[in-house]
């Protein structure tokens, strides 16, 4: 055995496994060699070192203390590999009829159609409020800063509304026909 950290175990998600039974570490070293414990973050077991380079590095020698090495599995990254598509990964018996997607699409796309036409009906409502940035004042704005800050309040909500259409165009037009 060359090195062992010593660290929190951290758990990400449900995904964190042991994959092996806990191992002393006593029976895996070659007899005669000493084992060091040097400080630092994360605490250092090691086998490796000579007796002046643990001095050096303040390192303790370990007798008949039991050591543990617990091995676990590296959680898979998110970015590294393309997700399967649920196509290949769902077995045969499991896949949804084609007639029951085509209805599943058709409800999807005219649920968005309908969202699409009361964001754009509101979008028009707002911009006509708007007045092309000179809306008409209210009796509470006496102060003009007041009045500014309700026109840059429409402005930024004029912006949103036209971003939640973008965004349901796209999604519109990921649907097959």
């Amino acid at each position: 055995m060359k090195r062992i950290a010593v660290k929190t175990l951290e758990f990400v998600g449900l995904s964190v496994m042991l994959s092996s039974v806990l191992t002393p570490l006593a029976a895996a070293q070659q007899p005669g060699r000493e084992v060091y414990r040097c400080p630092g973050n994360p605490v250092l077991y090691t086998d490796t070192l000579s007796a002046k380079e643990a001095r050096d590095k303040g390192c303790r020698t370990l007798e008949g203390a039991p050591i543990t090495v617990v091995q676990a599995v590296k959680p898979r990254s998110g970015g590294g590999t393309p997700a399967a598509s649920p196509s290949t990964t769902r077995p045969a018996d499991q896949r949804v009829d084609p007639n029951d997607q085509r209805a599943r699409d058709s409800d999807a796309r005219r649920i968005l159609e309908g969202e699409l036409k009361r964001e754009e009906e509101r979008l028009a409502q707002m911009q006509k409020d708007y007045n092309k940035g000179e809306p008409e004042r209210q009796g509470d704005e006496r102060n003009y800063q007041k009045y500014l800050d309700r026109v840059a309040d429409m402005k930024a909500g004029i912006a949103r509304k036209e971003n939640d259409i973008a965004a349901i165009k796209r999604e519109l037009s990921k649907l097959p026909q």
